[in-house]
């Protein structure tokens, strides 16, 4: 491929590059179109210490990231007016080594911020239908989705949704008989398949009723497969990702106290795992996001390794893509679905298909160069991000990003950044 001016330019036969040519021959590595990460919290302003834009970005970078969508909770404050929309803007700028862009949030009583965040550039919206763990991002009721939707509908944009239901997590917690909160089971079984379920029942029913763009995050159940599987066949307008921790990782394998591994919805069995790759390969879920979900060390609880109280989030960014080529042998997986998954589709979520996740004439020169045979230990300098937790702390992966380009600049080659922060915001398909 021939770059000129930030973009692909042409697509040519190695043997007849222009003559002023710079040529950069990566030998046997994959060229991959950038990675896009449509879930990923960057804590910033307001919660750097947990995560903020040069350390997140960086982090990316590494895994091959080119482009990232930022959550809007967990910033002080969240990302739910034009004000607040602002302020991310301006603690962004200057400082991310990646392009970006911005989720809004539907929260309870902010449903007249909607309009004026989708002229604002949000790339769409990102509600929670349980208390998010953050006082700054409060759940979105029913009532607040018949609000909401409608408005959201009215604009083409997707509305992001934490699919839990409060009911059933409820009545899990008050079955609890004899339990250790020490113990990973008890943590499993206060999240019951039944939330993610009910949540997704629901929101058929207003898709249905709405016809509003919606995208299931994190889908953790393969329970809600046929329900879901059902609801695209009959052509509502439904997406669903799931992450690198609900295929990598099973239930079964976590050991009590480590709290390094809870998440919400939280991993479960292997026979769910195995579901959600079959599902995967078969069309029915889309793509795979991250959730990079930071925070302290300390609120993870390590040291007590009490689920109850530590903070639910997976740090991935900078492994996402070696997890998911490395598991992935086992489910007979291709090159060709990791780009569908992980560039192509989390593109199209975030209506960046113009420019982001593909090598064609006139998209971004991102690029990233992986390494599919290099077998590697995970270890704390591999991780990039702010805080060094995280579940794949001494896993061993086969494939690794060798360099990372963004707009065609090298912004990462081999565990090193050589370029200053120049990522800009994304907004419908231009930069």
């Amino acid at each position: 491929m021939i770059v000129e001016d930030e973009r692909i330019s042409a697509i040519a036969a190695h043997s007849t590059p222009p003559a002023d040519a710079q040529l950069k021959d990566f030998g046997t590595d994959f060229v991959l179109p950038g990675l896009v990460d449509t879930h990923i919290h960057i804590n910033e302003p307001g919660r750097t210490n947990w995560e903020g834009f040069e350390t997140a970005s960086r982090a990316a970078a590494a895994g091959g990231y080119t482009c990232v969508v930022d959550m809007p909770l967990n910033s002080i404050p969240a990302t739910t007016n034009v004000a607040a929309l602002a302020e991310k803007r301006a603690a962004a700028r200057g400082k991310a080594l990646v392009d970006y862009a911005f989720w809004g949030g539907a929260v309870e009583g902010n449903a007249a911020d909607l309009k004026p965040l989708i002229s604002a550039g949000v790339a769409g919206f990102k509600a929670f239908l349980v208390p998010s763990g953050v006082a700054e991002f409060a759940m979105l009721t029913e009532a607040g989705l018949h609000e909401a939707m409608p408005i959201i509908a009215g604009s083409g944009l997707p509305l992001l949704v934490h699919a839990e239901l409060p009911g059933p997590i409820s009545g899990a917690e008050r079955s609890l008989v004899s339990f250790k909160w020490s113990e990973y089971n008890t943590y499993l079984h206060t999240r019951p398949d039944e939330a993610e379920l009910q949540a997704i029942r629901l929101l058929i029913d207003l898709v249905r009723r709405y016809r509003c763009r919606v995208h299931i995050v994190h889908l953790a159940t393969s329970h809600a497969l046929p329900d879901l599987h059902a609801a695209r066949a009959e052509g509502l307008p439904i997406t669903v990702e799931t992450c690198p921790h609900y295929l990598y990782f099973s239930a079964e394998s976590i050991p009590d106290g480590a709290t390094q591994f809870k998440c919400a919805p939280p991993i479960r069995a292997s026979f769910h795992r195995d579901r959600l790759w079959e599902a995967l390969r078969d069309g029915d879920i889309d793509m795979i996001a991250t959730d990079h979900s930071p925070c302290p060390i300390e609120l993870k609880q390590l040291a007590t390794g009490d689920f109850q109280t530590a903070w639910g989030g997976i740090s991935s960014v900078s492994l996402a893509l070696a997890a998911i080529w490395t598991k992935g042998q086992s489910y007979e997986i291709s090159i060709s679905d990791i780009v569908r998954w992980m560039c192509e589709q989390p593109a199209a979520l975030c209506g960046l298909t113009s420019r982001k996740g593909r090598i064609a004439i006139g998209a971004d020169a991102d690029l990233t160069i992986f390494d599919p045979d290099r077998y590697w230990r995970v270890t704390e300098d591999h991780l990039h991000f702010r805080n060094k937790v995280s579940p794949y702390l001494c896993e061993h992966f086969t494939g690794k990003v060798r360099a990372t380009f963004v707009r065609g600049e090298l912004v990462y080659r081999d565990s090193q950044f050589p370029s200053s922060p120049a990522g800009h915001e994304c907004t419908l398909g231009t930069v």
